[in-house]
């Protein structure tokens, strides 16, 4: 077995292991509850032990030797010069408090005290707003722990001592097995959650597809933004495409409505080694209040988003001023905020950037206010680069077939390349997923730009108007396969073979009969 293979295989038994773990302690919680636990506890373990590597890498002495000597000093080193952005005490490390539950001295509280000694170390410091609140979701007074305070620790006790004992460091790995196993946890939780997973989470395969569109020509950027970010997975999918052609970026933005995701997108960033000042994820509802870099004009070099589909919006009065949304002449109808949100996304685009979008079919061909901002995007100011139809069923929550729209602000022609690769996936048990096959088939035509029977077609601007700017992929990429003729002669003289053949095998089947003295057929 080589290296690769090796690899794989032990990715497949942690996440095994981590599901099992996950599904064994939950008890009387939903996935979508347990997650707050699972999640912040493991990465509770990772800014712990992250904290331990650096000291002994960077000033070659443990985080106990150091605070023995100067506590105020080890709190600085760690939060200032290491660049931690918090300090843990040794005392209330992630290995202190399984040392105290091998000794049978843990009590609910020790966890609640380290989470407050975090939280505070980062009061009146750069990093408080991005890592001062990451564990107030974990609620340890649930009922759902347990009926009483002793039964709450007890549970906690159990899944701090099962997440001490998952190895996330196996030698000589090139994967990142920490971050790939939290996001494969926030992945197996959304499939978990119902409805309710579409909020937070974009499908590892689909994030994987937009983050290769937008980064297909761009290596050093800027900067990066998803105004609709749910738990960071598909900005982390960016900058892993960015770091394989060993691309740069100076900072990541994004804003998220849910307080809970919002701080699950900042515990994401960090597991998978983003530096709290290398990330800004703002917690509010980003057409409304959108934050001050995410309403900065053409600052994004890289915008991409899977906002909720076709939500409600409650446009103020002000909104028809406002420079994200006034440019078409009518804003997006209240109970569709699909193009209100491409509006504010390529209204923070750069120049040069490009910007993918996840979106229901129906804003390609909507009419009303929909169609009069999807002319003007189109004819009017040229941005729409790539529509690509993708297959049915790949989200969590909904069944519904889903495109992904591209949008650049630098084109040099007035075309629009369609893609339909609905039929192009694997059938899951309960989700469909986009193979890598299926992907580099999308990145291909979408390289080339090529004409693909069936598949693919550049429409030219003459078309787009001839079809009063309906988007519909179907217009523009014929996918019907005519049924093969039926050959009548065949069938009956087919017909007529199998009826003397039922008639022999009758007459052989009443022999058989009569020799027996059974009533024949």
């Amino acid at each position: 077995m080589n290296t690769v293979e090796t690899e794989l295989n032990q990715k497949r038994e942690l996440h095994t292991k981590l599901w099992k773990m996950a599904n064994s302690l939950r008890g009387n919680m939903d996935a979508n509850e347990f997650k707050d636990y699972i999640l912040g506890l493991i990465f509770y373990r990772y800014i712990s032990e992250h904290e331990e590597s650096e000291f002994k890498s960077k000033l070659h002495s443990t985080v106990e030797e150091f605070y023995e000597a100067s506590p105020n000093q080890c709190r600085e080193m760690a939060i200032i010069n290491l660049g931690l952005g918090y300090f843990i005490e040794p005392n209330y490390l992630f290995k202190s408090l399984v040392k105290k539950i091998s000794v049978g001295s843990f009590e609910l509280e020790d966890l609640a005290t380290a989470f407050k000694n975090y939280s505070d170390s980062t009061k009146g410091q750069e990093s408080e707003d991005q890592l001062s609140k990451l564990f107030n979701d974990v609620n340890l007074t649930s009922d759902k722990l347990g009926s009483t305070y002793k039964e709450k620790g007890e549970l906690i006790s159990k899944l701090i001592s099962a997440i001490d004992e998952i190895n996330f460091n196996f030698m000589d790995s090139r994967i990142d097995l920490l971050g790939d196993a939290y996001e494969y946890l926030i992945g197996q939780f959304a499939a978990s959650a119902g409805k309710k997973a579409g909020e937070f989470y974009t499908p590892q395969q689909v994030s994987k597809l937009l983050s290769l569109l937008v980064t297909k020509d761009l290596k050093d950027v800027k900067y990066i933004s998803d105004p609709a970010c749910g738990s960071g997975s598909l900005l982390i999918q960016v900058i892993d495409r960015l770091s394989e052609k060993a691309g740069k970026y100076i900072h990541i933005y994004g804003q998220e409505l849910n307080t809970t995701t919002c701080n699950l997108a900042r515990m994401n960033m960090l597991v998978h080694h983003v530096n709290f000042n290398k990330f800004t994820i703002h917690q509010g509802d980003t057409l409304k209040n959108p934050s001050e870099d995410q309403k900065t004009y053409g600052k994004m070099d890289i915008v991409v988003a899977n906002p909720p589909f076709s939500a409600n919006w409650d446009p103020n009065s002000t909104m028809e001023q406002d420079e994200r949304f006034s440019g078409a002449g009518k804003l997006a109808p209240k109970s569709y905020a699909d193009y209100a949100f491409v509006e504010h996304m390529i209204h923070s685009l750069s120049a040069t950037g490009c910007m993918a979008v996840v979106l229901p079919h129906g804003p390609l061909f909507r009419g009303n206010a929909e169609k009069v901002i999807r002319q003007y995007l189109v004819e009017t100011r040229n941005y729409l680069d790539t529509v690509i139809g993708l297959p049915e069923n790949l989200f969590y929550g909904t069944t519904i077939a889903a495109c992904i729209c591209v949008f650049k602000k630098n084109k040099t022609d007035r075309n629009v390349y369609f893609i339909d690769a609905s039929k192009y996936f694997e059938k899951g048990k309960n989700q469909n997923l986009l193979r890598d096959e299926d992907i580099q088939r999308i990145m291909d035509a979408y390289s080339s730009k090529k004409e693909i029977e069936k598949f693919a077609h550049l429409a030219t601007i003459e078309e787009l108007k001839e079809n009063e700017f309906n988007l519909n992929i179907p217009r523009y990429v014929d996918t019907f396969e005519e049924e093969e003729e039926i050959d009548i002669n065949a069938v009956m003289a087919e017909y007529k073979r199998l009826d003397e053949e039922d008639k022999k095998v009758t007459e052989e089947l009443n022999k058989y009969l009569e020799e027996l003295g059974l009533p024949k057929f």
